[in-house]
């Protein structure tokens, strides 16, 4: 009798296996559309978001990262008006997984891996949707909306920082309640020197980099510094900018416009017969899976595998470092707001301990698994231990979902209108390029360059 049950078990397993085997589906369809976007074929980027996002009123596994991505290519296609409805819906979603509870993607997570909780977004991906949405109103001459916009970007910053810190303590609770429900070693499994050691030698760059402050992104702040300023909220606006300098002290632009908005405060002279170049430059990073065995307490020799897959940030290439612009007789270069490297970065360290945890959690659970069939001592638990082996083996992958389509750092020049109202932008080693600005008192040129080979993205949004 004890051998049919352990047939049916084989049996379920051997069903499982094929389900899990290709359980990292997200990775493979990141590539298809890096691989278009990288090539400007951004009809068939768009297209193939578009074929990802569900259909269903509460959204899917990767409903949100689709949905980030399709905002990003319709941007570039300028298509504002359906780019602003792809983050309306992006947002919608982060609010929808705000309010979930966990739990159950935590347990999805211990059986299988990350890749099957839902991608519920990080808080650079919320600031990133509320500033493009701003940048998108700003174009379509909605300034109000676009106050709005900026203000919720600001808002996330703030509450990103408490949003991060109860994360921690749900983390805490479930290691807890895996502890005493599973394993008395899970504990010294996750504190267990001998792993971090391991990963600190397979990524040895995880903590070698500047951070920024707490989930804030210097660009975000810096914009709406800007923006704040040519909407007449100059009080607003001079915050804003002696945030994005404290961050960015060596950026000579944000200093002027600092010191000119400190000015206005004074009683100076309103801004007028400003231009500023926005430079939106390169591909921001992608993860890449790497994996480990596990030096774990419980193992013996009848645990056939135990391994764990992580993530980490693999960084890509600028289009150019700078821009040269040319205006009158004058020449200025684009200085460097905010790497978003920096900011995936600072995020990413934040929640990788997070991530270690639950990989360490599921692959005890999986361990304890092996070792309890194998325990029973017989021809059918022998078989069927092998094939947990080889369903441990098959589940184990990173999650390396993340919005590749945002850039790998931003950049600005500011200078005084020209005469002719026509500058030349000059990217070192690419095509030199005429921008005409329109009659109006203040300008800000929005340029989005992908990769080198890239033909230039540009819009004039003017005041």
């Amino acid at each position: 009798m004890r051998n049919k049950v352990f047939t049916s078990k084989v049996v379920t397993i051997l069903l499982l296996i094929p389900l899990f085997a290709g359980c990292n589906a997200p990775k493979s369809q990141l590539e298809v559309f890096n691989g278009y976007f990288r090539s400007s074929d951004y009809a068939k980027s768009l297209e193939f978001a578009c074929s990802k996002i569900g259909k269903g009123q509460n959204p899917g596994r990767e409903d949100l990262l689709w949905s980030l991505q399709a905002g990003s290519v319709e941007r570039l296609q300028h298509n504002y008006q359906k780019s602003a409805e792809y983050f309306d819906k992006s947002e919608e979603m982060l609010k929808y997984f705000d309010l979930q509870s966990s739990i159950g993607d935590t347990a999805a997570a211990t059986i299988i891996n990350d890749n099957a909780m839902p991608y519920k977004g990080e808080d650079y991906d919320g600031i990133m949707v509320n500033t493009y949405k701003a940048l998108n109103f700003m174009i379509s001459k909605n300034d109000e909306l676009a106050r709005v916009e900026f203000n919720r970007a600001m808002d996330r910053q703030r509450r990103a920082k408490e949003k991060f810190a109860r994360e921690i303590n749900k983390l805490k609770e479930e290691i807890e309640k895996e502890q005493q429900a599973k394993s008395p070693t899970l504990k010294d499994n996750i504190e267990n020197p001998q792993i971090k050691q391991l990963i600190s030698q397979r990524y040895a760059g995880l903590y070698e980099f500047e951070a920024y402050p707490d989930f804030v992104n210097p660009f975000s702040t810096y914009l709406a510094g800007i923006y704040f300023n040519l909407a007449g909220d100059h009080s607003k606006a001079v915050d804003l900018l002696k945030e994005a300098y404290g961050m960015v002290q060596n950026n000579q632009y944000i200093a002027e416009d600092l010191a000119a908005t400190e000015k206005i405060l004074d009683g100076g002279a309103k801004l007028n017969n400003t231009v500023w170049v926005v430079f939106e430059n390169g591909l921001g990073p992608v993860k890449e899976e790497f994996r480990i065995d596990l030096p774990l307490f419980i193992v013996t020799n009848k645990v056939k595998y135990v391994g764990i897959a992580l993530p980490k940030l693999a960084f890509r290439e600028q289009a150019y470092p700078y821009l040269s612009i040319k205006a009158d007789a004058n020449e200025y270069k684009t200085e460097l707001v905010a790497n978003m490297d920096r900011v995936v970065q600072t995020e990413f360290n934040k929640d990788f301990n997070i991530i270690l945890t639950r990989a360490i959690i599921s692959a005890t659970a999986k361990a304890i698994a092996q070792y309890a069939i194998q325990e029973q001592d017989s021809s059918a638990a022998s078989f069927a231990s092998i094939l947990m082996a080889v369903y441990s083996f098959a589940t184990t992958a990173a999650d390396v979902r993340i919005w590749t389509a945002l850039p790998k750092d931003f950049q600005v020049a500011r200078f005084r209108m020209p005469n002719d109202r026509r500058i030349t932008i000059i990217p070192p080693g690419g095509i030199v390029f005429d921008i005409q600005i329109p009659d109006c008192s203040n300008a800000v040129v929005y340029i989005r360059m992908p990769f080198k080979e890239a033909m230039p993205v540009y819009d004039v949004i003017t005041y």
